[in-house]
């Protein structure tokens, strides 16, 4: 969004128009569109879930059937959609695996959830690999057989043992930058499709 980060672009001025919260948005609709993430039918998990622009999104490629489950512990500008649960929880928290897998597994895991930033690259890509740490290390009791993973994690190095890690527990995995990510920004997101773990079966 505007503010230190620069001047509306393209993306931030679309995602007004259409009614987004941010420009965010943008990324995961490449995402989706590549990798075929979820399907309308789905059980989603929405990591770092606020504002809400991937949260609404989900939502509007869900049906009557599926289900979204998004988590912050800041609040969401969505409400009153009986496909939602919105959950107020730290992803590093004691708490989080216990409380997020009763309402599981997903057959998709999703998480643009990213750290406070303190301008020093090594502290920053260290704070979200950590993040992302947490969230595959969970995984086994969060996404059912077969589900998908997308998750943003700063590039320090630490991206690359984290991909072969998920390569032993995908039947593919990969990372990928949307075109939608600034040209400045060091972020990427980190793939898998086909769970093949066993814990969180459907």
């Amino acid at each position: 969004m505007p503010g230190k980060r620069g001047k509306p672009d393209h993306y931030t001025n679309r995602a007004k128009r259409e009614g987004y919260q941010a420009r965010s948005v943008y990324k995961l609709q490449e995402l989706q569109q590549k990798f075929r993430l979820f399907d309308s039918t789905s059980r989603v998990l929405d990591l770092g879930a606020a504002p809400g622009s991937w949260s609404r999104y989900v939502l509007n490629l869900l049906d009557s059937r599926g289900r979204l489950v998004a988590v912050d512990l800041c609040p969401l500008e969505i409400s009153g959609d009986p496909r939602l649960e919105v959950l107020k929880l730290d992803i590093l928290g004691q708490e989080f695996p216990q409380l997020v897998a009763a309402h599981g597994p997903f057959d998709a895991v999703l998480s643009d959830a990213a750290p406070s930033t303190t301008g020093e690259r090594s502290v920053d890509t260290a704070r979200s690999a950590a993040i992302v740490e947490a969230i595959i290390h969970w995984l086994p009791r969060l996404l059912c057989q077969g589900g998908n993973l997308a998750v943003k994690i700063f590039q320090g190095g630490e991206e690359q043992l984290l991909l072969r890690e998920l390569r032993g527990t995908f039947r593919s995995a990969r990372a990928f930058k949307p075109r939608a990510c600034r040209s400045q920004s060091f972020e990427t997101y980190l793939i898998g499709i086909g769970h093949t773990h066993h814990d969180a079966v459907r």
